[in-house]
């Protein structure tokens, strides 16, 4: 079993090497090893239409060299066509004899049906090998199939007393250079980048994405002269009341306002239909706080250093909260050093 844990995290390794171009596939990586247990093929699943990371791994050798052989890979081989053949199909093909599973896939046309169609094949499956990990490794794919949803998360940068910015709207930059070089790696990861107005008015960031999200209620940011509107593809959601201007490469999505703000329900439900199967939010303390309630996950840089002011902005604003009860709750995930500065991330405990 041992043996088998550390064969699935070479899995997880190879899986993360298709980190941000799946979407809206898994993340999948996959060992094959010959009948003496010894490692003769690797692959993963590397772009979305592209190969299965079983299917990848099995046509770098012949079935002559599998055969009797063990396929180990963190997620239930597929067992329908899709983009590719079915992945159990070409096991049993192989004549591979046994699969090790890190977890069942989620999806319905899946979930469990690979599994049985090994089995009927005579092919023994052991399931579960660190589950908990995989499931993380997957948990955007995870939210997408079972509760039919984009996956939302929220980065932010603050310093010790939970600052983005002095009172003059100042904040570069409260966290290192190392920091941000992590933001950039993390951005990869998600389908889409999603700001505010007021951050792009502030800051006027570039945020290079292959897709952006932007809430502008008004239509006051410069549509054809700010950094974030000069790459990749952009949403611009904004009052449905309003008539946007026509503009090459930005799609225009009229939304309804509830309380004065864009209706983030509408926004979230949007993207989903739109195939961005996650977001990752960064924006200022006004729209962090609105979006807090839909986030499943939370990035949060924080930098040794003390604004010390009560009228300086902070991360999450927007909320009258006056018992402790009624707080939001969260669950710490993972320390990281980028030093000077440190990340936790946490996620929203949900009901």
């Amino acid at each position: 079993m041992q043996q088998y844990e550390t064969y699935m995290k070479k899995c997880f390794k190879l899986a993360l090497r298709g980190e941000g171009k799946t979407s809206p596939n898994p993340l999948v990586g996959c060992i094959v090893l010959n009948s003496k247990g010894e490692i003769i093929s690797e692959g993963f699943h590397a772009k979305y239409g592209e190969n299965h990371a079983e299917r990848d791994a099995l046509l770098k050798i012949t079935p002559e060299i599998a055969n009797g052989g063990t396929v180990i890979v963190n997620l239930e081989p597929c067992s329908h066509y899709g983009k590719t053949p079915p992945c159990a199909d070409l096991i049993i093909e192989y004549g591979i004899k046994k699969v090790v599973t890190g977890m069942r896939d989620v999806n319905p046309i899946v979930a469990g049906n690979g599994i049985k169609k090994l089995t009927d094949a005579g092919i023994e499956v052991v399931e579960g090998i660190l589950e908990t990990e995989a499931k993380k490794l997957n948990e955007i794919f995870i939210t997408n199939q079972k509760e039919k949803r984009t996956f939302v998360a929220l980065k932010t940068a603050t310093t010790l007393d939970g600052k983005i910015a002095t009172s003059t709207g100042d904040s570069k930059w409260i966290t290192s250079t190392k920091a941000r070089e992590e933001v950039r790696r993390i951005r990869k990861k998600y389908d889409a980048i999603l700001t505010s107005s007021s951050t792009i008015i502030a800051d006027n960031p570039t945020m290079e994405h292959k897709n952006k999200i932007i809430l502008d209620r008004n239509l006051k940011t410069d549509l054809k002269n700010a950094n974030i509107y000069k790459s990749g593809k952009i949403y611009v959601f904004y009052d449905k009341t309003l008539t946007p201007p026509k503009i090459a490469g930005i799609d225009f999505i009229p939304t309804p306002v509830k309380n004065g703000k864009l209706n983030i329900e509408f926004i979230l439900k949007s993207t989903y239909e739109l195939g961005i199967m996650s977001v990752l939010a960064e924006c200022g303390g006004r729209l962090n706080g609105s979006i807090i309630d839909y986030a499943d996950k939370i990035y949060h840089f924080i930098a040794p250093k003390i604004i010390s002011d009560n009228t300086a902005k902070s991360a999450f604003d927007g909320k009258d909260v006056q018992f402790i009860k009624d707080t939001l709750n969260f669950k710490f995930d993972e320390i990281k050093t980028f030093k000077p500065d440190i990340m936790l991330t946490y996620y929203k405990l949900r009901d």
